[in-house]
């Protein structure tokens, strides 16, 4: 056998364990045996690249170089679903229907609302050739190479099966609920912002720079409509489905053709409850004319087919009963209350925990240990607790009082003006609150440090290497292995890592130092009104409140943090090591107050800049970016394919609308 021959024949079976293991959820052979023939295909790939495929199965491990996606009109526009809530409005859509076909026999085919990200892909002679959003429907972004590392989207398809020489197919982009519950694990030890929700997670996962990300994040897919020129136009849409599994696609479950409305409303409400016991988020059922002859003939509104319509489901409620309140200490000594309750099944996974938010919310509710608690997960984060069952309280049940110290140091809470929580003060000697500030400091939109996580910060903080940020500047090699030697590679990268962070752009210093309510926008504006750090820790409060969005509260916090003798230190220490304490020359030079005191909404695709370059632009020149309309806004930035909704608004508002050309004749 040819090296080629070699190449294409374990392609082949690499791809049809893929397909066993992720579609059919029926592997033939070990993870081991699976492992040691990708890792054969890529020895023979590296040793032979003019073999390359980007559809190879190796492929699907991702790349960490950044991309950007470029915008592709769909041959066929992405129109959305009309929404239903009861049944009254489903035996009118299926009236609609009937009238429609005056008299004509037709089935309903009904399936899956799966809560994802819609996609459209293209094959071309059974291979995958491009990826694309649904985006406004009729133009999204291309995002091909994110999509190759998805395990149940098939790069090529089964040989023999009868697939059409060229079609378009379909689907949602999901991410299921383990991953998602992963993947939220992992940023809250991280101190970052948490996913709404699965759909909210795989859309960020999708656009991601770094297809590696991608294919790290564990997405799903499931395929449900397929269109093309080679599609026989008497065919159904059910039957074409259990075709195109039969080529290699993850279909929707549980799809059931239904000819009177009865069968319909039995679909919507057996799958209301048994949803709960799938892997994905689904929020309800679609209903589609099965034949496509029919659907035709029914045609289309402006926005929507007439042909089938969407039914929405509530948003769930569970019952259960609370067994104690703890609280939760956050990286700016926010103290969260958490409901800890008896497991209970919802919306796909068993629940244990609920976020009351804080301490107004728990007074409303009036809470007592022991009370049988209503808890919702309709798109949060995580669920929470949204009402009492009273009727089931006893006398002698102990109402719930917010705590008064802090419960990892003792220290006595306090609450700002205007603000909902209660943080614990102890800055600086709080065990949480000096982690989260160091995980916060090595976090992607600060220094960056990405050789280090919240585990390995928990186990230097143990073994007494760091107690603040400073301490990261002088970590060795030797002192982070200790007795292991098997750790030198590791620890190397770790102090590479750090060393790199001397050329980090000192407006991304001020938000890594973490002064409370101090985020990455405010600690721009303030980087370059002051200057540098000098300017910025002599700084008083009413000069702090000259600049723009900077208030009391945060003026009043910076103050404080420089006035803090442990944080001056850590200040003078980082200005030691090297780290950037202010604007370079470059960035000096660069600044202009063409846009001050302008308000700029950008919207649409760009052709010349990407957004974050135009963004970082208006920032340079004096101007502030804000994302959504108003009589305030000075004027909008459009690109190519601008939303409608933002266009509409802008008119009329009257806001000026500015092309990228105009823009950049603006700066010059």
């Amino acid at each position: 056998m040819t090296p080629k021959e070699e190449i294409e024949q374990l392609r082949k079976e690499l791809e049809l364990h893929n397909y066993n293991y992720y579609v059919l959820n029926q592997p033939t052979i070990s993870d081991y045996d699976f492992d040691q023939m990708m890792h054969k295909l890529e020895d023979l790939e590296m040793f032979y690249p003019q073999y390359a495929d980007p559809n190879s199965p190796t492929q699907r491990v991702g790349s960490d170089l950044s991309q950007s996606f470029k915008a592709v009109a769909h041959k066929y526009p992405m129109l959305s679903l009309a929404n239903t809530y009861n049944e009254g409005e489903v035996r009118d859509f299926y009236n609609r229907v009937k009238e429609g076909l005056e008299g004509e026999e037709f089935e309903i085919c009904a399936e899956m609302k799966y809560d994802g990200l819609s996609i459209s892909l293209t094959y071309v002679d059974g291979e995958l050739v491009q990826a694309v959003t649904r985006g406004d429907g009729v133009k999204g972004d291309d995002v091909t190479n994110n999509v190759r590392t998805i395990r149940t989207i098939p790069l090529k398809l089964r040989e023999g099966s009868g697939y059409p020489h060229e079609f378009e197919i379909r689907g949602e982009i999901l991410m299921p609920w383990t991953s998602f519950e992963k993947l939220n694990e992992e940023r809250a030890k991280r101190e970052e912002p948490l996913f709404a929700n699965p759909r909210n997670a795989a859309s960020g996962t999708l656009k991601s720079q770094s297809s590696k990300v991608v294919a790290q994040r564990g997405l799903d897919a499931y395929l449900y409509y397929i269109l093309g020129d080679e599609i026989p136009a008497d065919s159904c849409h059910y039957e074409n489905l259990q075709m195109a599994a039969s080529w290699g696609f993850k279909i929707s479950q549980g799809m059931r053709k239904c000819k009177t409305v009865e069968e319909v409303l039995d679909c919507i409400e057996y799958w209301d409850e048994e949803r709960k016991n799938l892997p994905v988020a689904t929020d309800g059922i679609v209903l589609k004319v099965n034949s496509l002859r029919q659907q035709r003939h029914l045609g289309y509104t402006a926005k929507s087919p007439r042909w089938a319509i969407a039914y929405k489901f509530k948003a769930e409620r569970a019952c259960t009963r609370l067994n104690e309140v703890t609280y939760q200490v956050g990286r700016t000594g926010a103290v969260t209350p958490v409901a800890n309750m008896s497991p209970v099944q919802l919306a796909g996974t068993v629940v244990k925990r609920a976020s009351l938010h804080n301490a107004d919310v728990m007074r409303e509710l009036d809470l007592h240990i022991g009370d049988m608690v209503y808890v919702e997960k309709g798109g949060e984060i995580i669920p929470k607790v949204v009402g009492v069952d009273t009727s089931q309280r006893s006398a002698d049940m102990e109402p719930v009082r917010f705590a008064r110290l802090c419960p990892e140091c003792g220290a006595e809470l306090v609450r700002f003006e205007g603000e909902a929580a209660y943080y614990c003060p102890n800055d600086s000697a709080c065990p949480p609150q000096i982690k989260g500030r160091i995980e916060h400091f090595i976090s992607r939109k600060a220094m960056n440090i990405d050789s280090l996580g919240p585990e390995t910060v928990d186990d230097y903080y143990q073994r007494g290497l760091i107690r603040n940020v400073a301490d990261l500047y002088t970590l060795t090699v030797a002192a982070i292995c200790g007795y292991n030697k098997n750790r030198v590679r590791s620890a190397q990268k770790v102090v590479d890592g750090v060393r790199a962070t001397l050329q980090v752009p000192f407006e991304r210093v001020v938000f890594a130092v973490g002064i409370r309510f101090v985020g990455e926008t405010t600690a721009k504006l303030i980087a370059r009104h002051f200057k540098s750090m000098e300017a910025l820790r002599n700084a008083t409060v009413e000069q702090l409140m000259e600049v723009d969005g900077v208030g009391m509260v945060i003026a009043e916090s910076v103050v404080k943090y420089f006035q803090d003798p442990v944080n001056a230190d850590i200040i003078d220490r980082l200005a030691g090591y090297g780290v950037q304490m202010q604007l370079s020359e470059e960035q000096l030079s660069a600044q202009t107050d063409k846009l001050a005191g302008k308000s700029v909404v950008i919207s649409g695709v760009f052709q010349k800049h990407s957004r974050d370059e135009y963004k970082a632009m208006i920032e340079q020149n004096g101007g502030k970016n804000v994302g959504s309309i108003s009589k305030k806004t000075s004027f909008v930035l459009a690109g190519d394919n601008m939303g409608p909704s933002k266009l509409e608004k802008a008119q009329s508002l009257g806001v000026e609308i500015v092309s990228e050309e105009e823009f950049l004749q603006m700066l010059e």
